[in-house]
């Protein structure tokens, strides 16, 4: 019912930059929080960012001063800037909404996921 679509991902250098985007379309009526998590091989997926409707702001530790997360609500896309990439910031990012559907049912919607890889 809540369909979210990532692009942005790709091969950067250390020290370089990325921006992910993600929208969400469907049968939407409004969506509460928008996040990015990612996923490295072999551990759990984590919090990267997210960010409220209210635009309350939530970042993990190893990212902050280096990524934002901003939304653009009449385009139902988040948004996340990357920059000062460090390998290990290589994972799968996976975009998260939730979301309240037109049916008034409250979804968890994720995206299919972008690689995000930092190497030289």
């Amino acid at each position: 019912q809540v369909q979210l679509v990532e692009s942005g991902g790709g091969l950067v250098q250390p020290g370089g930059s990325l921006r992910l985007s993600c929208a969400a379309s469907g049968r939407i009526f409004s969506i509460y929080t928008m996040g990015w998590y990612r996923q490295a091989p072999g551990t759990q997926r984590e919090l990267v960012a997210a960010i409220t409707s209210g635009r309350e702001l939530n970042y993990a530790d190893s990212v902050k001063g280096r990524f934002t997360i901003s939304r653009d609500n009449a385009k139902n896309t988040v948004y996340l800037q990357m920059n000062s990439l460090k390998p290990e910031d290589t994972a799968v990012y996976y975009c998260n909404a939730d979301a309240l559907t037109t049916l008034r049912a409250r979804i968890d919607a994720w995206g299919q996921g972008t690689q995000v890889t930092v190497s030289s």
